[in-house]
């Protein structure tokens, strides 16, 4: 059974597992391609340069909205980044007024910046968006030809039919194993298969029976059978489509 995780963080200089031994774990485990995914300017560049030596790994280039407050000197940096060997994606980008890390005005326009970005150079975007669903989609719909995929889906069915009418993927991670709201679970179960994502988030949002744990792309396999019971689906058929529809999306070709 071959899996992809689209989004970890196990490049990072904080991961507190060997981040060798992480990758060779989700080997062992059949997640033959990881992507790691930047937050900052210099969390991307640390991505840019992890994945260059390691087959099966890409990486992704981003400003967090918790740290969109860095502004200018970080998107120039990020655009510098854009022409680097196996990155195949802009984000995580996106809004989050959950928090109030970064003011909404500069989240607006690091979004902005992210998205003429992606636009300009044809790549996926990979979304964090948190209640804030509201202002995100009148940015996204200004733009022509955007693809990507709501990273971290936490919501209901009425935002789960937003995003599947504007043609984006729905990643789906440990949350979904431990949570108890029936109306996430319930739109989890009407995701089109041809429409989802599975990732860890590694270091966080471990799944049981590992809770408390550090999180690893390993635990890949967790998800898909969870999702997969969740689903009345079989297994093998979820990671058939869910590898399929990664490789799809981030056109993950080893150079």
């Amino acid at each position: 059974m071959e899996l992809v995780d689209t989004h970890c963080h196990i490049h990072s200089a904080d991961y507190n597992l060997p981040a060798d031994e992480a990758i060779a774990y989700a080997k062992e485990a059949g997640v033959s391609r990881i992507i790691c995914v930047g937050t900052d300017e210099n969390d991307s560049v640390q991505a840019v340069d992890f994945v260059q030596d390691k087959p099966g790994l890409w990486a992704s280039i981003g400003l967090h909205p918790h740290d969109a407050k860095l502004g200018e000197a970080a998107f120039s940096r990020l655009a510098k980044l854009i022409r680097q060997p196996k990155v195949v994606a802009i984000g995580e980008c996106g809004l989050d007024y959950y928090y109030s890390y970064s003011a909404k005005e500069d989240q607006l326009v690091a979004l902005k910046f992210q998205l003429d970005l992606a636009a300009e150079h044809n790549l996926p975007l990979i979304f964090h968006v948190r209640e804030a669903f509201d202002d995100f989609w009148p940015i996204f719909d200004s733009y022509d030809g955007l693809k990507g995929v709501v990273h971290s889906f936490t919501a209901g069915q009425a935002e789960l039919d937003q995003i599947l009418r504007r043609g984006l993927f729905v990643g789906t991670n440990g949350i979904m194993t431990f949570s108890q709201d029936k109306k996430q679970l319930e739109a989890a179960k009407s995701i089109p298969l041809d429409r989802l994502l599975l990732e860890t988030d590694s270091p966080f949002l471990t799944p049981p029976p590992y809770r408390g744990k550090v999180n690893q792309p390993k635990y890949t396999g967790l998800i898909a059978q969870f999702m997969a019971k969740l689903r009345q689906e079989d297994v093998h058929a979820l990671a058939e489509a869910t590898t399929a529809n990664a490789l799809k999306l981030f056109g993950l070709k080893d150079v």
